[in-house]
This record gives structure tokens, C-alpha cells and sequence, in this order.
């Protein structure tokens, strides 16, 4: 993960906390880079994305503008809470496009001018979002260690500072995590 400066990020993460709404808008330009590679890698897994990189960013500015309960300590708990709220967006868009296949939106169309039956609808956010809503069950932490891993693209000791964790502990969880999302998500198929 590229480093932003340290002192202007944490500086403006303070004053946003402290409800400087105009730090939000001078702290976009310093992460929007690295915010826009954790939209890209979230996105490339979807089957049909409903959102671009840019358009997943934007929505979450807004959400983060629209917040006036954060309380960001730091530069990794910023990406943290980032990959939380890309993976919310994400899983919210996939549930409307859903909605809208089943006639959240529904057009009319005779039956003369079907042509050919409806094709399931690309469900990875959802099922990705299911199969993580139940590892909380079964260990919060380890859902906490797969969103920072893989939705923030912390690497082992960011994810353990923003944990207050061991590194070692990071390990065992992420690789826990990993084999157990793994043995969910293959039933599935």
C-alpha cells in the first residue's frame, strides 16, 4: 500500500474528527489513489459490477461526509473503515440489482417477445457478504481480519495495529479465515 504522508493525512484525519467538514474534502485528494485501487480490486471479481471505480469512491465520499459519528484514529483505521463501507455499498448495489431482476422495476413484456429464459443474477457480493456475516458468527475477529486483508488491502502488521493484535495472530486468523470462507463458498458451487 503506498504511504501518504503520515502528518498531512493524520493532521487531517484530526481536524475531521474534531468536525472540520472541510478537512474530508482536502483528505479526499491524499487517499483517492489507494482508495481507488481497493474500488478497483473490489470490482474485479464481480461478474456484472454495477459501479466503476470512480462511481464506488464518489459514494463512499458521500458516505463519509454524510457521517458525523466516525471516529478515525488513524491512517490504517481510515482504510479500515473505507473497506467496511466499499464492502456495504457493494453488497447494498447488489441487492438492489437483484430487487430489479425479481420486478423491483418491472417492465411489461408479452409473452411473444421472450426470447430466451432469464439467466441467475451475478450474486458474488451477496454470497461473499452472506458467507462473512457468518463467519461473525462464528469468530468476529476473523471477519474483522478478511475486511482489512482483503477489502482494505492492509498487509499483516497494519491489520494487526488496527486490530491491537499480535502479527502471529493476524496469520493464524487470516489463514483460518481464508480456508474457512473457502470450504463455504465451494459448497455453494
Amino acid at each position: 500500500m503506498p504511504e501518504q504522508p503520515r502528518d498531512t493525512l493524520t493532521a487531517l484525519l484530526l481536524r475531521w474528527r474534531q468536525g472540520d467538514k472541510g478537512a474530508l474534502d482536502q483528505l479526499l485528494p491524499v487517499v483517492y489513489d489507494e482508495l481507488r485501487r481497493l474500488a478497483r480490486a473490489h470490482l474485479r471479481g464481480e461478474r456484472n459490477p454495477s459501479l466503476q471505480p470512480t462511481a464506488l469512491v464518489h459514494e463512499l465520499y458521500m458516505r463519509l461526509a454524510d457521517s458525523d459519528r466516525l471516529i478515525i484514529r488513524d491512517r490504517t483505521h481510515f482504510f479500515a473503515i473505507a473497506a467496511q463501507a466499499m464492502r456495504q455499498i457493494l453488497v447494498d448495489h447488489a441487492r438492489k440489482r437483484l430487487a430489479d431482476k425479481r420486478g423491483g422495476s418491472v417492465t411489461i413484456v408479452g409473452l411473444d417477445t421472450m426470447m430466451e429464459p432469464a439467466r441467475p443474477p451475478g450474486l458474488d457480493v451477496l454470497v461473499i457478504d452472506e458467507a462473512l456475516d457468518r463467519l461473525t458468527l462464528v469468530d468476529a475477529r476473523l471477519c474483522r481480519v478478511v475486511e482489512l486483508r482483503f477489502f482494505a488491502g492492509l498487509n499483516i502488521e497494519e491489520t494487526a495495529e488496527a486490530l491491537e493484535v499480535s502479527a502471529a495472530t493476524v496469520e493464524r486468523d487470516w489463514a483460518l479465515a481464508k480456508a474457512w470462507l473457502f470450504q463455504r463458498l465451494s459448497s455453494r458451487s
